[in-house]
């Protein structure tokens, strides 16, 4: 096969994939969600010499540093619409939930939320993406043992912070009639 078959076929097999690995990770932000998976496709044309065998992993790292960059553009635009003034906070429109729209379980995502980027992402490979650990190696940029180590500090990390938030997830089962 050539470099463009592999390419096609890495496109055809993986496109959905791609998009549910940024579109978890961009929180809402669905608007962005094609830019960057376009962004990664596009980078993987231009590399399709160097897809691997295995381009999942390998699409996954591009999309990491393509989601990096989003995140600091979007970031960027922030600060200059702030600058600017037409911050809709500012404008008085900031909308509170009402105290049944938490989600059921939503006490993960606010542990998850208080860990680094870093141990965030490696929880979210094997978790969302369902990577085994080589995968993940991949992706981050480094070596299996490594990853398995992030990994395992990721975990008893996030650990730390359920058991820390413990006592209100308790209270807040047993309001919900959960517990």
């Amino acid at each position: 096969m050539s470099n463009d078959d592999d390419f096609a076929a890495a496109y055809r097999e993986h496109y959905w994939a791609v998009s549910r690995y940024v579109a978890r990770r961009l929180d809402g932000r669905t608007h962005d969600v094609e830019e960057v998976v376009a962004e990664v496709f596009t980078v993987a044309w231009r590399r399709r010499a160097d897809l691997p065998s295995t381009p999942l992993p390998w699409l996954y790292g591009v999309a990491r540093n393509c989601l990096a960059n989003a995140v600091r553009g979007h970031g960027r635009r922030r600060r200059l619409v702030d600058r600017l003034g037409n911050d809709h906070t500012a404008r008085g429109r900031h909308i509170e939930a009402g105290p049944d729209a938490e989600t059921p379980g939503a006490w993960v995502h606010d542990a998850l939320a208080r860990l680094s980027p870093a141990d965030q992402e490696v929880l979210r490979l094997t978790a969302w993406e369902e990577l085994g650990i080589e995968e993940v190696a991949v992706v981050l940029g480094c070596g299996r043992r490594a990853a398995s180590m992030r990994l395992h500090r990721a975990r008893r990390r996030l650990r730390a912070e359920i058991d820390r938030m413990g006592p209100t997830i308790t209270a807040a089962s047993k309001e919900n009639g959960h517990g």
